[in-house]
């Protein structure tokens, strides 16, 4: 578990982060959201130790987490890190060999990792001879070649095309562990509740959501939308729920009592058949939108 504990940090008098608090559960991916300037990048720092958090703690397994330990987690930071004169191969053996590879299996992890990105045939050109999008591939390679034990994403699909991202998703989930808890942040909202287990949402420095994605997107438990075989305006006439919305067959509507629902679906069982019925769910960009407000 990497866990972060009332991280403060300022900048003069600007207060970046402000008492974030959050886990990072090994063998799930938790999606880190915010609008630019929220602090996502700040907390990733922290993490990796590239800045000191002003107060708080970051922690590993229940324990401290050193630079001993941080050497072996995969950052990928929004600001890339690679060497643009350098061949690609050689660079991504080289950072392999920096985490404590040895040259052997620097190599075997550094041919696998290109031929799983289909970079193999470009493994001896230099890396700015690229396109910006098969640089990308280079540098999320660069922070799976030693095999991490946590990763850290900052922004790790900007700028990829969908086929682009769906091979660096594949690899992802090929190379997330049980073990490896993984942390990315993204504005591609879709691509965060397509992948993500769990969620934090970040606003002016504070954590103003968090949990399993599942859950957030849920909606309020009281919001039921239903599907019948037929038109469902007879909802509107049934006492004790509010109907948000009627559509034909669709119809989306609160109710007041707990149970209530079950009522409701046995009224549309006796009318015909039921083809849904159940919770709203939220899309991710209303939690966000709803929890940034």
């Amino acid at each position: 578990m990497l866990s972060v504990a009332g991280l403060t940090r300022r900048f003069g008098d600007h207060l970046a982060l402000d008492d974030v608090t959050f886990d990072v559960v090994p063998g799930r991916m938790t999606g880190f959201v915010g609008a630019n300037g929220a602090g996502k990048t700040t907390t990733m720092r922290i993490i990796l130790g590239v800045l000191a958090a002003s107060s708080g703690e970051v922690s590993w397994r229940g324990g401290p987490l050193t630079q001993a330990i941080r050497r072996d987690f995969g950052y990928m930071p929004e600001e890339r890190g690679l060497y643009p004169k350098m061949k690609i191969r050689d660079q991504l053996v080289f950072f392999g060999r920096l985490h404590g590879l040895d040259p052997i299996r620097a190599g075997e992890r550094t041919d696998k990792l290109l031929e799983r990105l289909s970079l193999s045939e470009r493994a001896g050109d230099v890396l700015e001879t690229l396109s910006l999008g098969n640089q990308q591939r280079v540098q999320i390679a660069a922070a799976l070649v030693h095999e991490p034990i946590a990763l850290v994403l900052d922004e790790p699909f900007s700028g990829l095309d969908p086929l682009a991202v769906d091979t660096m998703v594949d690899l992802l989930r090929e190379e997330v562990t049980p073990e490896v808890p993984v942390l990315f942040s993204s504005h591609q909202l879709e691509l965060v509740e397509r992948l993500c287990d769990d969620l934090v949402v970040l606003s002016r420095g504070k954590v103003v959501a968090a949990g399993p994605v599942a859950e957030l997107a849920a909606g309020p438990s009281s919001t039921y939308r239903l599907v019948v075989d037929g038109d469902a305006g007879w909802l509107r006439d049934v006492p004790g729920i509010r109907v948000r919305d009627v559509a034909g067959a669709v119809a989306l509507f609160d109710v007041e009592a707990a149970g209530q629902e079950q009522r409701i679906l046995q009224q549309a069982m006796s009318r015909g058949s039921v083809l849904e019925f159940g919770p709203e769910k939220v899309a991710l960009s209303d939690v966000f939108r709803e929890a940034t407000r």
